[in-house]
């Protein structure tokens, strides 16, 4: 019976998953700028969006990680890196300095200062990390980091490349 209910939720989330799409909210922009996120959607590019806090040490190593990687996945797929802070505004230039120290300068970051975006895509905890195809549906989506998890967001990009 345990197991039973454990398939259901499963298919649950995974159907979930497959039929969402990403939602329209303003956030800031790395310019301060204010940044419509259904304009990630560009119909041509798959991406791994990541929810992270400056307080998260999880968030920060797999973000690190995903980076250190990158310039590698980037030959064997076309594909963009999201990296949403979900820090308050008294938290923003603090991610934005430890975002520009980390060198994640590949990324395109965005700031959550409300957790609008956050609230509207059903994150609970961070690190949150969504792979999103090119038209913006999600297709994978995991909670929380183990050193060498990223590696499953490289083989949900990779899928959508055929």
């Amino acid at each position: 019976m345990k197991a039973l209910i454990v398939s259901i939720v499963f298919l649950f989330v995974a159907f979930t998953c497959v039929i969402a799409q990403i939602p329209s909210v303003k956030v800031e922009d790395a310019k301060g700028g204010q940044f419509n996120t259904s304009s990630l959607i560009n119909h041509k590019t798959p991406m791994i969006i990541s929810f992270w806090a400056t307080t998260c040490k999880p968030c920060i190593r797999e973000l690190d990680a995903i980076n250190e990687q990158m310039p590698d996945w980037l030959e064997e797929a076309n594909f963009r890196v999201v990296a949403v802070s979900t820090d308050d505004s008294r938290s923003t230039a603090k991610a934005r300095s430890l975002a520009e120290g980390h060198g994640w300068g590949d990324f395109i970051m965005l700031y959550d200062k409300n957790q609008e975006f956050m609230r509207a895509m059903n994150v609970n905890l961070t690190p949150q990390v969504f792979v999103v195809d090119a038209d913006g549906k999600i297709v994978y989506s995991h909670t929380g980091y183990t050193p060498g998890s990223e590696l499953e967001l490289l083989k949900a990009i990779k899928k959508l490349q055929k």
